[in-house]
């Protein structure tokens, strides 16, 4: 039986631009750099959990919550959630739990959302572990089909949305797919995905990945090894994690190596190596 010390459950209520929010987070007092964790979309705080059973990072304060519209957490106006909201968020929950500088690491959605963190404030961040966060247009493979399958109800496109992603061939759709409805509040789906792809089209995310000062880790399934810009991000000094028989989901599709391979990378990011 694992002798890790738990994950401590706490809510924070916030106002961010005007809307009501209450954050629903998993928390782990502890020595050294914190820590953070950012969701995707569909996903919450729990995709993270697993970080207590990493034995080289016990004792490291640790900081993984719900995105407002996902999960646990509540929010009054779901229309106002867009990425780049959701970055706001961020800062203000940093901020009111007394976190300066940190280790972030972003799934798809949270890592467009580390993303636009880093790039505001850079030396805030130790080190930079982007699990196939958008960097480009070809990486709206989800978050497009706002526009390729759009509906005027938010609870007709997420069950769609659902439904579709579940027939996909790649590892862990089906299991993703099951869970969407019940972690996503279909409002908050149209806001979200509208923002993923104007910045994913226009804000030349790709360009300010790469100019950032700090440790980066790109990490990517061996199935999505195609992707246009990893020699791009090799030949800028970011280093690259292909995660073995997984696609976009490597917390679902393989744990044990995407563990392993974001401990090794906060570890070195400290050493300076």
């Amino acid at each position: 039986m694992s002798s890790a010390r738990p994950l401590e459950r706490f809510t924070l209520p916030l106002t961010v631009s005007g809307v009501d929010i209450e954050v629903s987070g998993l928390h782990r007092p502890g020595a050294g750099t914190p820590l953070v964790f950012l969701h995707g979309f569909g996903s919450t705080k729990e995709d993270y959990a697993d970080v207590v059973h990493q034995a080289r990072l016990a004792g490291r304060p640790v900081l993984a919550y719900d995105a407002p519209g996902c999960g646990a957490s509540a929010c009054s106006e779901l229309g106002a959630v867009s990425v780049q909201f959701l970055a706001e968020v961020a800062r203000r929950v940093l901020d009111a739990r007394g976190i300066g500088r940190f280790h972030v690491v972003g799934h798809s959605m949270g890592g467009l959302t580390a993303l636009l963190l880093a790039d505001d404030d850079p030396h805030r961040i130790a080190g930079f572990t982007d699990i196939e966060g958008n960097l480009a247009p070809e990486d709206c493979f989800l978050s497009r089909q706002i526009v390729t399958h759009g509906h005027d109800d938010p609870a007709a496109f997420l069950s769609g949305f659902a439904e579709r992603v579940g027939r996909s061939r790649y590892y862990a759709s089906a299991l993703y797919a099951a869970g969407l409805t019940h972690k996503v509040r279909p409002p908050a789906v149209r806001p979200i995905f509208r923002s993923m792809v104007d910045l994913s089209d226009h804000g030349r995310l790709l360009d300010r990945f790469l100019a950032l000062p700090v440790p980066r880790m790109f990490m990517y399934g061996e199935q999505n090894n195609t992707l246009s810009y990893l020699p791009a991000l090799a030949a800028g000094g970011v280093e690259l994690a292909e995660i073995s028989r997984c696609a976009h989901f490597p917390m679902y599709s393989n744990a044990p190596e995407m563990w392993d391979r974001i401990t090794d990378f906060v570890i070195r990011a400290d050493s300076g190596s």
